[in-house]
């Protein structure tokens, strides 16, 4: 346990009379690392460290790189500045030798800061020249680590801006001007070294992240990385599984493309996509979890003591358990001149990085659920007006009572019910669209609107093709599991999220009869888990006991 003498020895404590050393020791944890254990990593809620043996290293991430910030030593203090600042941890702490540290929670802090001025001058004098050295930082750190020049309506260019925004690392990009034909190809420069052409898998690569596996056998392989294969891998990987996580994209999935989810447990004031994803990866990371981007897998097959996965590029991974996590897509819509315009004004979801390039303009969305009421508000900052084209009569039945609530009080948001898009028109890029209206009380009308963008979020389509045919689904190819299964075949039941294919599990979006939502998602990510668990107990040869 500390005591007032190991407090002593810290020149913050050096001032403060001896009963209150003893006080403040008594409340104190007493924590001992090993080399290359975490005392706290950043985004983490902040405690007050008193380090009183040993040496740790001090590091942040900065644009998407880890940035070495120097060494803290036995008689150093940490964590006063994101507790005064209301923030969470701002830098990571991890042990280079034997460590012994002193832990405070924030309302200690704030008592000894109150009731010591000594030991307060000295707080507040380290976080001012913390302060400084941040200054620094933001000074001699470039503001990117990616360079594109491309054309805007360039497939390729739009697909890299995408993975790079979806994955939170930030790019500057020179549009070409004049535009140039879109097949003339890209430029892109990863930590000043450029990339003739790359695909968005060479850009990927480029910039470290996780393309191939490291092992060719895991406990559990999951198929996706949005919120319910996120939660799978944090329960799985903190429970002792080795696990790897195969994403075509990016984490988060549909819901990291949220301006705002305001109806996620723990968060009333609502938290990006973004940063819910940026979260759930760290998390992830933290109980060594890897998970490779930009990857597909195409086949499933079937082995003694398992399954194998084959990705895209023939690359093969065994694994004991597959939880299939992988969402729904968009559900296409077929219009005149669709195909011509797609990427060069048509889009299906929404991107942040659209906002900047809509701005002052009109645009238009599809949809009328969520996802699409979220991108309306969010663009609502930035364009002349958002006109949602709704095909049902308004948005009571498939949104949100919040979020119509929010599209009510933007006065630049305009609903059309019982509308639909017919065609679209421009020379290299969206321009017009026609619309037709057929109202159930009313004549048909059809009209042509000028438009900067259109953003299409309607349904949902589960792209299940690929997976073998012994596993069901319904007949909109969402993967049947538990008691909703028509042929199983074993003689016990099939655990709630099991497949017709013992072994294969489901969450999620494509699994059919989910209810799609966040919450709901990560729910059923982690409860996958549990029934893993009890499929691995079962699996498991027994030891025979002695006669």
């Amino acid at each position: 346990m500390i005591t007032s003498e190991d407090l002593e020895r810290i020149p913050v404590f050096a001032g403060v009379d001896e009963q209150e050393r003893r006080r403040l020791a008594r409340r104190a944890a007493d924590i001992r690392l090993e080399p290359g254990e975490w005392l706290i990593r950043e985004g983490e809620d902040p405690r007050f460290f008193v380090i009183l043996e040993g040496e740790l290293e001090v590091f942040k991430d900065i644009v998407g790189q880890r940035r070495d910030l120097g060494r803290a030593v036995a008689g150093e203090v940490s964590g006063e500045t994101p507790i005064f600042m209301g923030a969470s941890q701002t830098v990571s702490l991890r042990a280079l030798t034997h460590c012994r540290v002193a832990r405070f929670e924030r309302q200690q802090l704030q008592e000894l800061v109150r009731d010591s001025p000594s030991a307060g001058d000295l707080i507040f004098q380290t976080m001012s020249s913390r302060t400084a050295l941040a200054q620094q930082i933001v000074r001699e750190t470039p503001s990117s680590r990616v360079q594109i020049s491309g054309s805007k309506y360039d497939i390729n260019c739009r697909a890299i801006r995408s993975f790079l925004s979806a994955n939170r690392i930030q790019y500057d990009w020179s549009p070409t001007r004049p535009e140039p034909d879109p097949d003339t190809g890209i430029t892109v420069s990863v930590e000043g070294v450029p990339l003739e052409n790359p695909t968005v898998r060479r850009v990927a690569e480029a910039l470290g992240f996780q393309t191939v596996p490291k092992h060719d056998h895991y406990d559990v392989i999951i198929a996706g990385a949005g919120p319910a294969g996120m939660a799978a891998a944090v329960y799985s990987a903190s429970e002792g599984l080795k696990v790897l996580v195969i994403e075509r994209f990016a984490a988060g999935g549909q819901a990291g493309t949220s301006s705002r989810i305001e109806n996620y447990l723990g968060f009333p004031a609502g938290i990006s996509g973004d940063e819910l994803t940026e979260r759930a990866l760290k998390q992830a990371k933290h109980f060594g979890v890897e998970i490779l981007v930009k990857r597909n897998v195409e086949r499933i097959e079937p082995l003694e003591n398992g399954h194998c996965v084959t990705l895209d590029g023939a690359d093969r991974v065994r694994a004991r358990v597959i939880l299939l996590a992988t969402g729904v897509s968009w559900h296409r819509l077929e219009f005149e001149g669709h195909d011509r315009f797609l990427s060069r004004g048509i889009n299906y979801g929404a991107l942040r990085f659209d906002g900047v390039a809509i701005t002052g303009h009109r645009i238009f969305i599809v949809g009328g659920g969520n996802s699409a009421g979220q991108a309306a508000v969010f663009y609502s900052g930035y364009a002349a007006e958002v006109v949602m084209l709704v095909r049902g009569a308004g948005l009571i039945l498939s949104m949100s009572k919040y979020l119509i609530q929010q599209i009510r009080d933007k006065a630049n948001i305009r609903i059309e019910p019982y509308t639909q898009v017919t065609s679209v028109h421009g020379e290299n890029h969206l321009e017009q669209i026609t619309t037709v209206t057929r109202p159930p009380d009313g004549p048909e009308s059809i009209c042509t609107h000028n438009a900067k963008a259109l953003f299409i979020m309607t349904g949902a389509v589960a792209k299940t093709d690929w997976l073998p045919p012994e596993i069901e689904r319904d007949a909109n190819g969402y993967i049947c599991t538990g008691r909703d299964l028509t042929a199983w075949p074993l003689d016990r039941e099939p655990f709630a999220l099991e497949t017709s294919i013992p072994g294969i599990f489901c969450a999620g979006d494509v699994r059919h009869g989910s209810v799609k939502r966040v919450a709901s998602g990560v729910g059923e990510g982690s409860m996958s888990i549990a029934f893993i668990h009890e499929y691995l107990a079962l699996a498991t040869p027994q030891p025979q006991a002695n006669a």
